[in-house]
Protein backbone atom coordinates (compact mmCIF):
# COMPACT_ATOMS: atom_id res chain seq x y z
CA UNK A 1 0.00 0.00 0.00
CA UNK A 2 1.73 3.12 -1.18
CA UNK A 3 0.76 6.03 1.10
CA UNK A 4 -0.83 9.10 -1.10
CA UNK A 5 1.91 12.59 -0.14
CA UNK A 6 0.47 15.63 1.12
CA UNK A 7 -2.37 13.90 2.87
CA UNK A 8 -3.57 16.37 5.29
CA UNK A 9 -4.66 13.59 7.76
CA UNK A 10 -1.92 11.11 7.48
CA UNK A 11 0.64 14.26 7.78
CA UNK A 12 -1.18 15.78 10.40
CA UNK A 13 -1.10 11.99 12.37
CA UNK A 14 2.59 11.75 11.74
CA UNK A 15 3.30 15.04 13.58
CA UNK A 16 1.16 14.16 16.16
CA UNK A 17 3.85 11.82 17.13
CA UNK A 18 6.22 14.21 18.31
CA UNK A 19 3.75 15.96 20.43
CA UNK A 20 3.58 12.24 22.13
CA UNK A 21 7.17 11.61 22.19
CA UNK A 22 9.19 14.80 23.04
CA UNK A 23 7.95 14.51 26.36
CA UNK A 24 10.86 11.98 26.91
CA UNK A 25 13.79 14.01 25.99
CA UNK A 26 12.27 17.51 27.75
CA UNK A 27 11.04 16.17 30.91
CA UNK A 28 12.96 12.89 31.71
CA UNK A 29 16.78 13.63 29.88
CA UNK A 30 16.88 17.70 30.36
CA UNK A 31 14.32 19.04 32.69
CA UNK A 32 13.41 17.46 35.66
CA UNK A 33 14.82 13.72 35.76
CA UNK A 34 18.35 15.09 35.86
CA UNK A 35 17.55 17.54 38.65
CA UNK A 36 16.06 14.62 40.52
CA UNK A 37 18.57 12.22 39.26
CA UNK A 38 21.29 15.30 40.84
CA UNK A 39 19.43 15.71 44.27
CA UNK A 40 19.20 12.00 44.57
CA UNK A 41 22.79 11.07 44.16
CA UNK A 42 24.39 13.88 45.95
CA UNK A 43 25.11 13.67 49.96
CA UNK A 44 24.17 16.81 51.78
CA UNK A 45 24.58 17.83 55.41
CA UNK A 46 22.48 18.62 58.09
CA UNK A 47 21.72 22.20 56.40
CA UNK A 48 21.16 21.20 53.04
CA UNK A 49 24.49 21.75 51.75
CA UNK A 50 25.74 19.05 49.05
CA UNK A 51 29.04 17.31 50.48
CA UNK A 52 29.54 15.03 47.99
CA UNK A 53 28.16 13.99 44.60
CA UNK A 54 30.35 10.73 43.82
CA UNK A 55 28.17 7.47 43.49
CA UNK A 56 29.53 3.97 43.75
CA UNK A 57 28.64 1.41 40.49
CA UNK A 58 29.40 -1.98 39.54
CA UNK A 59 32.23 -1.15 42.61
CA UNK A 60 33.31 2.16 41.07
CA UNK A 61 33.30 5.59 42.53
CA UNK A 62 32.30 7.99 39.87
CA UNK A 63 31.15 11.92 40.02
CA UNK A 64 27.51 11.41 39.71
CA UNK A 65 27.35 13.57 36.53
CA UNK A 66 29.86 11.58 34.47
CA UNK A 67 28.13 8.37 35.72
CA UNK A 68 25.03 9.76 34.09
CA UNK A 69 26.85 10.17 30.75
CA UNK A 70 27.98 6.72 30.86
CA UNK A 71 24.66 5.18 30.91
CA UNK A 72 23.10 7.13 28.68
CA UNK A 73 25.88 6.64 25.88
CA UNK A 74 25.71 2.80 26.43
CA UNK A 75 21.49 2.97 26.11
CA UNK A 76 22.35 4.80 22.48
CA UNK A 77 25.27 1.89 21.84
CA UNK A 78 22.03 -0.48 22.34
CA UNK A 79 19.94 1.23 19.80
CA UNK A 80 22.99 1.53 17.55
CA UNK A 81 23.41 -2.80 17.36
CA UNK A 82 19.57 -3.31 17.41
CA UNK A 83 18.12 -0.49 15.08
CA UNK A 84 19.95 -1.12 11.76
CA UNK A 85 19.17 -4.99 11.71
CA UNK A 86 15.22 -4.49 12.74
CA UNK A 87 14.95 -1.64 10.33
CA UNK A 88 15.36 -4.34 7.44
CA UNK A 89 13.49 -6.94 9.33
CA UNK A 90 10.19 -3.71 8.78
CA UNK A 91 11.30 -3.23 5.39
CA UNK A 92 11.29 -6.86 4.61
CA UNK A 93 7.84 -6.98 5.89
CA UNK A 94 6.22 -3.76 5.36
CA UNK A 95 4.83 -2.97 8.77
CA UNK A 96 7.30 -0.79 10.40
CA UNK A 97 4.29 0.57 12.69
CA UNK A 98 4.44 -2.46 14.47
CA UNK A 99 7.81 -1.79 15.12
CA UNK A 100 7.09 2.06 15.89
CA UNK A 101 4.27 1.14 18.40
CA UNK A 102 6.44 -1.74 20.37
CA UNK A 103 9.86 0.98 20.67
CA UNK A 104 7.16 3.34 21.79
CA UNK A 105 5.53 0.93 24.48
CA UNK A 106 8.32 0.50 25.73
CA UNK A 107 9.85 4.00 26.14
CA UNK A 108 6.21 5.09 27.92
CA UNK A 109 6.58 2.07 30.09
CA UNK A 110 10.14 2.51 31.13
CA UNK A 111 9.71 5.99 32.11
CA UNK A 112 7.15 4.94 34.28
CA UNK A 113 9.14 2.74 35.86
CA UNK A 114 11.61 5.33 37.05
CA UNK A 115 9.28 6.32 38.95
CA UNK A 116 11.09 3.32 41.31
CA UNK A 117 14.61 5.33 40.78
CA UNK A 118 17.09 4.83 44.26
CA UNK A 119 20.21 5.49 44.75
CA UNK A 120 20.66 2.09 46.89
CA UNK A 121 20.46 0.43 44.01
CA UNK A 122 21.92 2.39 41.31
CA UNK A 123 22.54 -0.46 38.74
CA UNK A 124 19.24 -1.64 38.71
CA UNK A 125 17.53 1.61 38.90
CA UNK A 126 19.38 2.81 35.68
CA UNK A 127 17.66 -0.29 33.82
CA UNK A 128 14.47 1.73 33.12
CA UNK A 129 16.96 4.98 32.05
CA UNK A 130 18.12 2.34 29.66
CA UNK A 131 15.30 0.89 27.99
CA UNK A 132 13.28 3.81 28.15
CA UNK A 133 16.30 5.88 26.20
CA UNK A 134 16.06 2.69 23.79
CA UNK A 135 12.48 3.33 23.53
CA UNK A 136 12.55 6.60 22.37
CA UNK A 137 15.35 6.57 19.78
CA UNK A 138 14.29 3.14 18.86
CA UNK A 139 10.95 4.82 17.33
CA UNK A 140 12.27 7.49 15.96
CA UNK A 141 13.91 5.15 13.30
CA UNK A 142 10.91 3.88 12.04
CA UNK A 143 8.60 7.34 12.59
CA UNK A 144 11.53 9.37 10.29
CA UNK A 145 11.39 6.97 7.85
CA UNK A 146 7.69 8.28 7.14
CA UNK A 147 8.89 11.44 6.25
CA UNK A 148 9.72 10.99 2.80
CA UNK A 149 6.65 8.59 1.91
CA UNK A 150 3.67 11.22 3.20
CA UNK A 151 5.55 14.60 2.03
CA UNK A 152 6.97 15.65 -1.45
CA UNK A 153 10.75 17.03 -1.81
CA UNK A 154 8.97 20.41 -1.79
CA UNK A 155 6.87 20.03 1.67
CA UNK A 156 9.58 17.80 3.98
CA UNK A 157 11.15 21.25 5.52
CA UNK A 158 7.88 22.74 6.35
CA UNK A 159 6.67 19.13 7.37
CA UNK A 160 9.65 18.41 9.69
CA UNK A 161 9.60 21.32 11.27
CA UNK A 162 5.85 21.33 11.62
CA UNK A 163 6.53 18.05 14.18
CA UNK A 164 9.14 19.39 16.11
CA UNK A 165 7.01 22.34 16.88
CA UNK A 166 4.17 20.29 17.96
CA UNK A 167 7.09 18.56 19.87
CA UNK A 168 8.15 21.42 21.50
CA UNK A 169 4.56 22.66 22.69
CA UNK A 170 3.41 19.81 23.43
CA UNK A 171 6.06 19.01 25.97
CA UNK A 172 6.61 22.28 27.38
CA UNK A 173 3.26 21.71 27.87
CA UNK A 174 3.38 18.80 29.73
CA UNK A 175 6.31 20.44 31.74
CA UNK A 176 4.27 23.06 32.85
CA UNK A 177 1.78 20.44 34.49
CA UNK A 178 4.57 18.63 35.83
CA UNK A 179 6.24 21.81 37.51
CA UNK A 180 2.74 22.91 39.32
CA UNK A 181 2.46 19.45 40.78
CA UNK A 182 5.72 19.76 42.16
CA UNK A 183 5.78 23.25 43.01
CA UNK A 184 1.89 24.12 43.48
CA UNK A 185 0.53 20.61 44.63
CA UNK A 186 3.77 19.50 46.24
CA UNK A 187 3.42 16.24 44.81
CA UNK A 188 7.04 14.27 44.51
CA UNK A 189 8.51 15.11 41.24
CA UNK A 190 8.93 11.21 40.53
CA UNK A 191 5.17 11.00 39.68
CA UNK A 192 6.52 13.13 36.55
CA UNK A 193 7.80 9.98 35.07
CA UNK A 194 3.89 8.40 35.05
CA UNK A 195 2.93 11.77 33.84
CA UNK A 196 5.53 10.90 30.53
CA UNK A 197 4.63 7.44 30.41
CA UNK A 198 0.98 8.07 30.08
CA UNK A 199 0.78 11.34 27.94
CA UNK A 200 3.25 9.18 25.80
CA UNK A 201 1.11 6.09 24.80
CA UNK A 202 -2.29 8.06 25.25
CA UNK A 203 -1.46 10.64 22.11
CA UNK A 204 0.58 8.28 20.21
CA UNK A 205 -2.74 6.24 19.78
CA UNK A 206 -3.81 9.16 17.12
CA UNK A 207 -0.75 8.23 14.89
CA UNK A 208 -1.54 4.70 15.44
CA UNK A 209 -4.87 5.20 13.87
CA UNK A 210 -4.40 7.23 10.59
CA UNK A 211 -1.01 5.55 9.60
CA UNK A 212 -1.23 2.44 7.50
CA UNK A 213 0.16 0.09 9.07
CA UNK A 214 1.84 -1.30 5.83
CA UNK A 215 4.12 1.27 4.58
CA UNK A 216 4.66 -0.13 1.06
CA UNK A 217 4.62 -3.05 -0.49
CA UNK A 218 5.95 -6.61 1.20
CA UNK A 219 9.36 -7.67 -0.40
CA UNK A 220 8.29 -11.53 0.85
CA UNK A 221 6.11 -12.74 4.02
CA UNK A 222 8.45 -15.63 4.98
CA UNK A 223 9.86 -15.03 8.27
CA UNK A 224 11.97 -17.42 8.93
CA UNK A 225 15.62 -16.38 9.12
CA UNK A 226 14.42 -12.63 9.59
CA UNK A 227 17.70 -11.01 11.22
CA UNK A 228 19.44 -12.67 8.43
CA UNK A 229 17.02 -11.04 5.78
CA UNK A 230 17.03 -7.53 8.29
CA UNK A 231 21.08 -8.25 7.37
CA UNK A 232 20.96 -8.40 4.06
CA UNK A 233 19.11 -5.23 3.78
CA UNK A 234 21.26 -3.38 5.75
CA UNK A 235 24.09 -4.34 3.57
CA UNK A 236 22.06 -3.36 0.12
CA UNK A 237 21.23 0.18 1.81
CA UNK A 238 24.99 0.45 2.93
CA UNK A 239 26.42 -0.10 -0.98
CA UNK A 240 23.33 2.62 -2.27
CA UNK A 241 24.73 4.88 0.42
CA UNK A 242 28.33 4.51 -0.60
CA UNK A 243 28.01 5.27 -4.05
CA UNK A 244 25.43 8.58 -3.44
CA UNK A 245 28.51 11.46 -2.80
CA UNK A 246 26.12 13.91 -1.40
CA UNK A 247 24.06 11.83 1.09
CA UNK A 248 27.61 10.14 2.34
CA UNK A 249 28.64 13.27 2.64
CA UNK A 250 26.24 14.69 4.48
CA UNK A 251 26.18 12.06 6.75
CA UNK A 252 29.87 12.42 7.46
CA UNK A 253 28.81 16.30 8.53
CA UNK A 254 25.79 15.21 10.27
CA UNK A 255 27.83 12.73 12.55
CA UNK A 256 30.08 15.66 13.49
CA UNK A 257 28.02 18.95 14.20
CA UNK A 258 24.94 16.76 15.11
CA UNK A 259 27.38 15.11 17.93
CA UNK A 260 27.64 18.78 19.61
CA UNK A 261 24.26 19.34 19.34
CA UNK A 262 23.12 16.18 20.94
CA UNK A 263 25.23 16.08 23.65
CA UNK A 264 24.85 19.72 24.49
CA UNK A 265 21.15 18.40 24.78
CA UNK A 266 22.35 15.97 27.62
CA UNK A 267 24.85 17.75 29.58
CA UNK A 268 23.17 21.21 29.47
CA UNK A 269 21.10 21.08 32.59
CA UNK A 270 24.27 19.31 34.60
CA UNK A 271 26.53 22.05 33.45
CA UNK A 272 24.40 24.62 34.49
CA UNK A 273 23.75 23.40 37.64
CA UNK A 274 27.66 22.72 38.25
CA UNK A 275 29.00 25.84 36.41
CA UNK A 276 26.57 28.58 36.79
CA UNK A 277 27.02 30.77 40.48
CA UNK A 278 23.16 30.35 42.06
CA UNK A 279 22.31 32.30 45.16
CA UNK A 280 20.81 29.41 46.30
CA UNK A 281 19.38 25.96 45.43
CA UNK A 282 15.74 27.26 44.94
CA UNK A 283 16.95 29.98 42.74
CA UNK A 284 18.82 27.16 40.92
CA UNK A 285 16.79 24.86 40.37
CA UNK A 286 13.69 27.51 38.66
CA UNK A 287 16.02 29.57 36.94
CA UNK A 288 17.16 26.32 35.00
CA UNK A 289 13.23 25.47 34.73
CA UNK A 290 12.81 28.78 32.72
CA UNK A 291 15.75 28.50 30.87
CA UNK A 292 13.85 25.07 29.30
CA UNK A 293 10.97 26.72 29.09
CA UNK A 294 12.79 29.12 27.28
CA UNK A 295 14.80 26.75 25.09
CA UNK A 296 11.41 25.28 23.97
CA UNK A 297 9.81 28.19 22.90
CA UNK A 298 11.94 29.87 20.66
CA UNK A 299 12.85 26.34 19.20
CA UNK A 300 9.25 26.54 17.48
CA UNK A 301 10.09 30.37 16.40
CA UNK A 302 13.36 28.51 14.93
CA UNK A 303 12.52 25.15 13.43
CA UNK A 304 9.86 27.24 11.16
CA UNK A 305 12.82 30.49 10.71
CA UNK A 306 15.11 28.22 9.39
CA UNK A 307 12.32 26.45 7.25
CA UNK A 308 11.56 29.25 5.30
CA UNK A 309 15.45 30.29 4.95
CA UNK A 310 15.99 26.62 3.40
CA UNK A 311 13.50 27.58 0.96
CA UNK A 312 14.86 31.18 0.00
CA UNK A 313 18.89 29.43 0.19
CA UNK A 314 18.69 26.53 0.35
CA UNK A 315 19.20 23.41 2.79
CA UNK A 316 22.76 23.30 2.67
CA UNK A 317 23.50 26.74 3.60
CA UNK A 318 20.99 27.07 6.08
CA UNK A 319 22.54 24.48 7.82
CA UNK A 320 25.87 26.04 7.61
CA UNK A 321 24.32 29.41 9.27
CA UNK A 322 22.78 26.97 12.26
CA UNK A 323 26.21 25.15 12.58
CA UNK A 324 28.18 28.83 12.71
CA UNK A 325 25.84 29.87 15.76
CA UNK A 326 26.65 26.56 17.74
CA UNK A 327 30.52 27.57 17.19
CA UNK A 328 29.63 31.04 18.79
CA UNK A 329 27.24 29.39 21.30
CA UNK A 330 29.82 27.13 22.83
CA UNK A 331 32.85 29.64 22.60
CA UNK A 332 30.57 32.64 24.36
CA UNK A 333 29.19 29.68 27.02
CA UNK A 334 33.18 28.44 27.68
CA UNK A 335 34.52 32.04 28.39
CA UNK A 336 31.39 33.87 29.61
CA UNK A 337 28.62 32.13 31.04
CA UNK A 338 29.00 32.16 34.94
CA UNK A 339 25.59 34.11 35.65
CA UNK A 340 22.34 33.05 35.48
CA UNK A 341 21.39 35.76 33.46
CA UNK A 342 24.59 35.11 31.23
CA UNK A 343 23.00 31.23 30.80
CA UNK A 344 19.33 32.99 29.82
CA UNK A 345 20.97 34.29 27.07
CA UNK A 346 22.93 31.15 25.45
CA UNK A 347 19.09 29.55 26.60
CA UNK A 348 17.29 31.85 24.24
CA UNK A 349 19.91 31.07 21.19
CA UNK A 350 20.38 27.27 21.80
CA UNK A 351 16.52 27.17 21.32
CA UNK A 352 16.73 29.08 18.29
CA UNK A 353 19.60 27.11 16.78
CA UNK A 354 18.18 23.76 17.80
CA UNK A 355 14.74 23.19 16.57
CA UNK A 356 16.32 24.26 12.98
CA UNK A 357 18.93 22.47 13.21
CA UNK A 358 16.98 19.12 13.71
CA UNK A 359 14.30 19.96 11.59
CA UNK A 360 16.35 20.77 8.42
CA UNK A 361 18.85 17.76 8.95
CA UNK A 362 15.77 15.46 9.07
CA UNK A 363 14.30 16.89 5.61
CA UNK A 364 17.69 17.43 4.35
CA UNK A 365 18.71 13.74 4.14
CA UNK A 366 14.81 12.73 3.40
CA UNK A 367 15.78 14.90 0.19
CA UNK A 368 18.85 13.55 -0.72
CA UNK A 369 17.75 9.64 -0.55
CA UNK A 370 17.14 7.75 -4.12
CA UNK A 371 13.84 6.36 -4.97
CA UNK A 372 13.44 3.19 -2.94
CA UNK A 373 11.04 1.69 -0.79
CA UNK A 374 13.54 0.57 1.85
CA UNK A 375 12.91 4.00 3.66
CA UNK A 376 13.27 2.48 6.83
CA UNK A 377 17.05 1.07 6.33
CA UNK A 378 18.14 4.55 4.83
CA UNK A 379 16.97 5.88 7.84
CA UNK A 380 18.15 3.81 10.43
CA UNK A 381 21.71 5.09 8.62
CA UNK A 382 20.87 8.20 9.94
CA UNK A 383 19.83 6.95 13.06
CA UNK A 384 23.34 5.19 13.46
CA UNK A 385 25.42 7.94 12.36
CA UNK A 386 23.36 10.27 14.76
CA UNK A 387 23.86 7.72 17.39
CA UNK A 388 27.56 6.52 17.32
CA UNK A 389 27.96 10.49 17.38
CA UNK A 390 26.37 11.19 20.50
CA UNK A 391 28.11 8.06 21.97
CA UNK A 392 31.22 9.47 21.26
CA UNK A 393 30.33 13.19 22.34
CA UNK A 394 28.73 12.24 25.81
CA UNK A 395 31.67 9.76 26.31
CA UNK A 396 34.44 12.23 25.55
CA UNK A 397 32.70 15.08 27.46
CA UNK A 398 32.79 13.10 30.57
CA UNK A 399 36.15 11.72 30.22
CA UNK A 400 37.59 15.20 29.89
CA UNK A 401 35.41 16.28 32.92
CA UNK A 402 36.50 13.45 34.79
CA UNK A 403 40.28 13.87 33.91
CA UNK A 404 40.22 17.66 34.47
CA UNK A 405 37.71 17.99 37.43
CA UNK A 406 35.03 20.07 35.60
CA UNK A 407 32.71 20.67 32.79
CA UNK A 408 33.70 24.00 31.67
CA UNK A 409 37.16 22.56 29.51
CA UNK A 410 34.62 19.81 27.86
CA UNK A 411 33.11 22.91 26.22
CA UNK A 412 35.85 23.07 23.88
CA UNK A 413 35.81 19.79 22.57
CA UNK A 414 32.04 20.52 20.86
CA UNK A 415 33.89 23.62 19.64
CA UNK A 416 35.70 21.43 17.57
CA UNK A 417 32.83 18.94 16.57
CA UNK A 418 31.02 21.78 15.20
CA UNK A 419 34.08 23.16 13.21
CA UNK A 420 34.55 19.89 11.49
CA UNK A 421 30.64 19.63 10.97
CA UNK A 422 30.96 22.96 8.84
CA UNK A 423 33.93 22.32 7.01
CA UNK A 424 32.39 18.61 5.98
CA UNK A 425 29.26 20.27 5.02
CA UNK A 426 31.08 23.07 2.65
CA UNK A 427 32.30 19.45 0.57
CA UNK A 428 28.38 18.14 -0.01
CA UNK A 429 28.06 18.51 -3.63
CA UNK A 430 24.79 19.51 -5.14
CA UNK A 431 23.95 16.14 -7.29
CA UNK A 432 23.84 13.14 -5.56
CA UNK A 433 26.85 11.91 -8.17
Amino acid sequence: MELIKDDKQTIKAWTFYDWANSVFPLVITSAIFPNFYDAVTSTKDEAGNVISQTVTCFGTTFENTNIYSFVYAFALFIVVLIAPILSGIADYLGNKKRFLQFFCYLGAISSMCLFFFTKDHLELSFIPFVTATIGFWGSLVYYNSYLPQIASPENQDSVSARGFSLGYFGSSLLLIICLISIMVLHIPAKYSFLFVGIWWIGFAQYTFKHLPSQSHARKGTDTKGLLGKGFKELISVGKQVVKLKQLRRFLYSYFFYNMGVQTIMVVAVLFARNEIIWPDEKAKTTSLIISILIIQFVGILGSFVFSKLSAKIGNLKSLMIAVFIWVCICAFTYQFVYQPMHFYIVAFWVGFVMGGIQALSRSTYSKFLPETEDHTSFFSFYDVMEKMGMIIGTVSFGLISESVGGMRPAVLALVGYFVLGFILLLLVPKTNK
